[in-house]
């Protein structure tokens, strides 16, 4: 029986080089926070250029600006704003930052689960217990978020 190619070659390992993953769930909730608050003004910036008729269908016009944010972010730093400020970031398989293609489907993919109640919770249980503190969409794509390292 053929087995499943790791995609998580190039991260760092979670049991030789702990301090990558430390405290990483606990960072990504501050930064979803801090992401939560630039997404909520960037719409409430961005409502009178739609001459407010964005407010009638505001929750859509919501999810459309933390598409752009998020994708726009990661793909320009593997990290919003709030994961900057938190000192992580989001690697690939292979440890590099994300491409423009990975950092939409990883976007499309926090959507999809925050849109939906059990992928959501299934991705906060992974973040707390699988080794590499991915959630569902880290797993699916083979990406982790990661203590930033230091530049040197």
């Amino acid at each position: 029986m053929a087995r499943m190619k790791d995609m998580s070659w190039g991260l760092p390992d979670p049991v030789l080089h702990r301090e990558f993953y430390d405290d990483v769930p606990l960072k990504r909730l501050g930064a979803w926070l801090v992401d939560s608050v630039v997404i909520l003004l960037l719409s409430l910036l961005a409502l009178p250029f739609t001459a407010f008729a964005a407010i009638l269908i505001y929750p859509a016009f919501l999810v459309a600006i933390s598409l752009a944010y998020r994708t726009v972010t990661l793909s320009r730093g593997s990290a919003t704003w709030g994961m900057r400020l938190m000192a992580i970031e989001i690697r690939n398989g292979r440890g590099e930052r994300l491409d423009r293609r990975t950092a939409l489907l990883h976007t499309l993919m926090y959507t999809a689960s925050f849109l939906l109640v059990l992928p959501q919770i299934g991705s906060i249980l992974l973040m707390l217990t699988a080794p590499r503190a991915q959630g569902l969409g880290d797993v699916l794509l083979g990406t982790a978020a990661i203590n930033r390292p230091a530049q040197g």
